[in-house]
């Protein structure tokens, strides 16, 4: 898995791979069926930034997050982690991608961004 670091990054990305079709419900969420492919989930923390990733990337632990219910799962592969400098809308709105689940990572969201996990193209 490549990581990468940005100076002072207040927002990470995880870029992560379905081998296959994946049927989650995170949370209060709709239950979605996911096709395989490439995402991108966008996020951040206020503080223990490394922390918060650290823990996206183990999968021994309680469904707490949306992004959870995809890295607990066998079938997710996590590509490679960024980091980034910008505020966690302004880096989910720059990224391109199609919204499979809405809501999904945005419950917070006051940009209306839609959801912060993307399906790459």
């Amino acid at each position: 898995m490549a990581v990468m670091h940005s100076a002072r990054a207040i927002s990470y990305q995880l870029v992560l791979r379905l081998q296959r079709a994946v049927r989650i419900q995170p949370g209060r969420l709709a239950a979605t069926l996911l096709p395989a492919g490439d995402y991108v989930y966008t996020g951040s923390a206020r503080r223990n930034l490394e922390a918060r990733i650290a823990r996206h990337l183990r999968r021994d632990k309680p469904c707490r997050w949306h992004i959870d219910w995809l890295t607990t799962r066998p079938e997710v592969e996590i590509l490679c982690v960024l980091r980034s400098s910008l505020p966690e809308c302004e880096l989910n709105q720059a990224t391109r991608g199609e919204l499979i689940i809405p809501g999904f990572g945005a419950s917070d969201c006051r940009r209306g961004c839609g959801a912060h996990l993307k399906r790459l193209a």
